[in-house]
This record gives structure tokens, sequence and C-alpha cells, in this order.
């Protein structure tokens, strides 16, 4: 970083390049100044751009944080392992020479954090000399920035712990400990970031205008000042002895708030309760709410919405939940028009239609590189709202058993009309599921929207009429199959086509949904009392009932059905049924591994190695059959991302990471 803050001329350049302001051009470059940049309205546009411009854009698959964690995996092939700089840090592959998706210093396809807040630094300091801006645009702009750089710090502290904090540009003139900064203690980067937040929230905009979707307004900057105190009372982070007990400071004290106690832990967690409370009240009054579909459906799913009307409507929900684009239920999107949501829609896009149909197979924009583990297979919960391992009538020991399902004529598949293909092959595991197992997921038997069409669904090698070369999905390239033989339809939009880019359909990556800020204030409420209340089980059945699931506390106390009866009546059974409808309904949206480091729960969750089917075979014996697909080691230490050596080497007062 230390060689960052001696750039501040290059930055600069940067910043007149990204304007497209006529006064710039007929000025002489040699007579261009920090004050003209800012001087006309037009040129601190193009500064507030700059700004925003460093959001990480995390619908780039390839560089992504979405891939941490355990619920995709890859093609398999070793020359292409390293496209996917999510799945390399999850096999343990990075190093302090080598940091992918590194924040710090913008490495490893990262974008540069301490950048982005030097642009916002440069904003905030010569804003005021813009001369045709009116007051509320001035101070509108203003906060925007304020939040932006917060957010930033954030970014960095969720990767990397105790950052240096960036409050204004170093002079020219500085020197020792002013050029040689230390990183601060996590509490006190909390701080800064939450202060920073509370001074920018005020003079933002409630709301957004349509033709600037994507700037940040009061409603989202809540919502995401709610995420980040969740954050800061979480295990990780506010009592963590067991990790940072050891990682000190040169004045002998943790980083960390490793002495916190029970009380004030459960101070953060009341803390970060009024904020989401807060933050939920902002977005209803605003008009956010859960999303429903209401649109005509696909010509192939008309009839089964006759039939089948409600589990339809659920599935159609929960399918176009995300890529609906600007729907009621998103609170901030990524929006940048240059950005990559569609290289994570080709990515999993199928490339061909029905069987019979005469349609044109097109690989183009159609990869179908990455798919589900198998974890999710068995993380999804019953039609009951209950774990697998949990529901007395779902037989696990049986969950591998091939099956056919029933035929459309029979009355045991009025239930499945539409959700599942009638008379199919498949497997136990598939049948009595949640809709969100239907809707996220796309498996054999099942169907996967896309196209515009109904696909029905199966990985086998020799699926019909095709000429496949692997993994069920015709491909020019025989890497190019799902290698867990498991797609994800979560993030295709069903109306989105191959053979161009212009056919995929684009949304915005939802930086944060309304049902984020539901599960959050479930987990803060039931951290926050000594004993679970009805208010947190009203919450969750909020998700639940859009879910198509049973209550919680109505499905947990039926000795019937649960196996773990009256589970939800205490603070730690609650607190993983928590997790669990977390890790569910935020599926595949790149939460999952930053909470499991959050609550501790990484090192034991993702030091398993990755299954999937055996997508390459002919017959669904031979399919269904689980495989060791990726190897993983992830251990205390890739909690946190190493500092670059380089970075290291240039600044003595830096601290490297513990076990780095």
């Amino acid at each position: 970083m230390i060689s960052k803050l001696k750039t501040i001329a290059i930055s600069l350049l940067a910043l007149v390049a990204s304007g497209c302001s006529e006064f710039l051009n007929i000025v002489p470059d040699s007579q261009l100044t920090l004050e003209m940049i800012f001087y006309m309205r037009e040129d601190a546009w193009n500064g507030l751009a700059k700004c925003y411009s460093f959001l990480p854009n995390e619908g780039d698959v390839n560089n992504s944080p979405w891939l941490l964690g355990d619920e995709y995996m890859s093609c398999v092939q070793e020359n292409k392992e390293a496209w996917w700089n999510g799945m390399t840090i999850m096999r343990g592959k990075q190093s302090t020479s080598d940091v992918k998706i590194g924040y710090w210093q913008g490495s490893g396809g990262g974008s540069d954090m301490y950048q982005a807040i030097r642009s916002c630094n440069i904003f905030l300091e010569k804003i005021n000399l813009t001369s045709d801006l009116t007051p509320n645009e001035k101070a509108d702009w203003i906060a925007q920035v304020k939040f932006l750089k917060a957010y930033y710090h954030f970014i960095l502290l969720r990767s990397y712990g105790p950052i240096i904090i960036s409050d204004a540009e170093v002079s020219a003139n500085a020197v020792g400990d002013d050029i040689y900064q230390y990183r601060s203690k996590v509490d006190d980067c909390f701080a800064y970031i939450i202060n920073l937040m509370n001074e920018a929230i005020p003079d933002l905009n409630e709301t957004t205008a349509t033709i600037e979707l994507g700037q940040v307004n009061q409603v989202a900057a809540k919502a995401i000042k709610a995420r980040i105190l969740v954050y800061r009372a979480s295990p990780f982070y506010s009592g963590n002895r067991d990790y940072f007990e050891d990682f000190l400071d040169f004045d002998g004290k943790p980083y960390f708030a490793v002495f916190d106690t029970e009380a004030d832990t459960k101070a953060k967690w009341t803390e970060a309760l009024a904020a989401v409370n807060e933050a939920i009240n902002a977005a209803t009054t605003a008009g956010n709410k859960l999303y429903e579909y209401t649109k005509p459906p696909l010509i192939a799913d008309r009839a089964a919405l006759d039939t089948n009307k409600v589990k339809m409507q659920t599935l159609y929900n929960l399918r176009y939940q995300i890529v609906d684009p600007w729907n009621q239920e998103l609170i901030w999107g990524y929006s940048n028009s240059a950005g990559s949501i569609p290289n994570y829609t080709n990515i999993m896009l199928p490339d061909r239609f029905d069987p019979g149909s005469d349609m044109v197979l097109n690989q183009s924009y159609s990869d179908q590189q990455l798919g589900a583990t198998y974890h999710m297979l068995e993380a999804y919960y019953t039609k009951n709202g209950l774990p697998i391992t949990e529901d007395k009538t779902f037989s696990y020991s049986t969950r591998l058993n091939i099956i056919t399902t029933p035929g459309a004529e029979d009355l045991e598949y009025l239930e499945y009309t539409g959700i599942m293909q009638p008379g199919a092959t498949t497997i136990s595991l598939y049948m009595n599921r949640e809709i969100r197992f239907y809707a996220h997921l796309g498996v054999t038997g099942g169907y996967f929207r896309s196209h515009e069409n109904r696909i029905e669904t199966d990985f086998l090698a020799d699926f019909p009429d095709y000429d496949n070369s692997g993994g069920g999905y015709y491909s020019g390239h025989a890497d190019n199959f799902l290698s867990t033989g498991i797609g994800v339809q979560k993030l295709v939009h069903p109306e989105s086509k191959s053979g161009h880019s212009f056919r995929l359909v684009r949304y915005p990556y939802p930086i944060v949904r309304l049902a984020d800020l539901y599960l959050l204030k479930a987990e803060a409420l039931n951290e926050s009392l000594d004993a679970p209340t009805q208010e947190v089980y009203d919450v969750l059945n909020i998700i639940r009932r859009r879910a198509g699931i049973p209550d919680v506390e109505t499905v947990w106390s039926d000795a019937t059905l649960a196996r773990t009866v009256g589970k939800h009546l205490t603070k730690s059974g609650l607190r993983e049924i928590i997790k669990d409808e977390r890790s569910l309904e935020m599926a595949f949206e790149g939460h999952r591994f930053w909470d499991l480091v959050r609550w501790k729960d990484a090192v034991a969750a993702l030091s398993q190695p990755v299954i999937g089917w055996s997508p390459l075979k002919t017959s669904h014996e031979s399919f269904f059959v689980q495989e060791i697909k990726q190897t993983r080691k992830f251990s205390f230490r890739d909690c946190l991302w190493p500092i670059t050596l380089s970075e290291i080497n240039k600044n003595s007062n830096l601290i490297q990471n513990p076990g780095w």
C-alpha cells in the first residue's frame, strides 16, 4: 500500500482520463490542476463515478468470492482450475507472493480497495470546489462517497481483519509513521466504519431515481450498516481467543476483541438488532418487499400452473427472485453496465433444448462449466421444512436408490407437476424436497428453465438425440460439462439464450436484498435474548412461508416429523436452524463463505472434499455414484487473507496475519 500512497498524481491522471468534459479538452495539459478537475458539475460527476468504479464485480466468475465455500464446483481439468481464483483459495493454493482476490493491493483479480479509498478521499477533499451543484445534490454526493469509503474499508476488514485506516490522503511532505502506517485493532476498524456510515446516512437521498439505480441511498446504507454490525458481534470478531489471542500488535495487545465477555458480545448483538430493525423499517417504508412473480409464465408451464398452482407459484417466486432485474426485494445492486453477471449466466447455461427440438444447438455463451456440489443436494430441506437427517418421513439410508417418478396420469404425480418429469429415472434424494431445491438446482429427472423453455434435465453422457462429449449437455469441448452432474439455475434468467452475450438477460448483482435483512434480524434476535421467543420464529417464518414450508415452531414441535423435537426452543438449537435457513435462502449468492467464517464454522465445513456424481457415465446406475471431485485444504489461517510479501517488505510497521 505504501507505494500507492506515493502515486497520487497517477491516480489523478486516471481520474481525468475517466471524464468526458469538453472543459478538460480545451485546457492545456500543463495547466491542469486538482481544482480544475472538480470545477464543473460534469467533472465532479465523473469523480463520483470513479469512486463507484471500484465496487468489486462479484459477477465476474473467475475472480468472484462467490466461488469460495462449498456450494460450487467447476470443471475439473487441471489446465482450467487456475481460472477460478475462489476455488484456488479453497484448495490452499494462495501464498504471500500470490494472493488471490486480493483487495489490499488489487492482486489475483481483486479490486484495489486502497486505491478506491484514495479516490474517495480526493473527491471529499475537492468537491467543495465545484461551482454548479445544488446544496442538496452536493450533500448527497458527499454522503455517497463517505459511505463508499466506509464500505471499502469493510471489504478490507472482512478479508484481512485488522487494516490500515485511510481517513485522508497522505501529504507529499509526510515522513515516518505518516507514510509507513500501522494496522488498527479490529474493533477500532469497525468503529471507524460505522461512524463514517452514521455521518453519511442523514444526507443520503431516501430513495434512488430510476435513472440512478445502483447508487446508494439511505435504505441501502442502513442495510449494509446492519450487516456490518452483525459481523462485529459474530464469534469470529468478538471473543475469538481460539484463533487470535496471540495475534498481537506492537503494543502487545491483541488485534481482535479476544477478551470480550458474554455481556460485551450481547451488547454488540443488541446494537446490531437495532440497526437491522431500522434497516427493515426503512426498506419496507420505501416499498421493498419479498419478491412475488406476477408476469405470464413460460408457455411450457401454463398447464402446470393450472394443475399445481400453489407449488408452481412458489417455484416461480423463488426462480425469479434474483434474476428479475431491479425487483422490489432488491435493496442495493451492482449495476455497472460493463459488469459480468451474464458471465455467471453463460457459465451455467445449458446449450440445448428438449429432445426432439429442431432448435439449433449453440455452445457459444453456454459454457456449462459451473455446477453445484453434492453438499448442496443434501443441504436443502424436505418438503416439511426439516433437514433430511431430521425428518422422520424421509429415508436417509435409501436416498441414493434409483427410482422412477410417478407417471403423468398417476395421482401421486399431481404435487410434482411442473417440478419433476413424469416417469423419469432419478433417485429418492430428489423427491419430497422443498421448492427451493427445485428452483435453485438442476437435477436429473427435473427441469432447467432457460432458453425460454422448460428443459427436461438429464446429465448422463448418452442423453437421447445428442452428440454429447460428456456431462449430459452437448458441448464442442470435452471439458465443458458439469463435473458434479448437478446444475445451478438460480442465477440463470429463464429467458437467457446462447449464441451471443446480448441474448443473456442482464440483472444487477444483489449486494443486499430484503430476505437477507430478515435473516440477520432472526440471528440478532436469538443472540441478544436469553432464550428464543415467538418474535424470532415470526421473522424466520416470513422467509419460510415464501419458500412454501411450514412455520419453524410448528414443524419442530411435531413428534411425528422432527427427530429432535423442540430443537427450536433452545438458543443453541435455534442458532443451528437460523444458520441452515440462511444458507438455503442465500445459497449461491456469495454469502455462505463469509457467514461460515464469522460463525467460526469455516474450518470444519470447508476442509471437506467436494463430492459429485459421475457425469461421463451412460447409465443411471453408473451415473449416481459419488466421486471426489476436488480435495480442499482450509485451516484457521485461511479465514484471513495474507498481505502480500511486497507490502510487508515495504512497510516494517505491518504485521502479517497468523499462519502466513
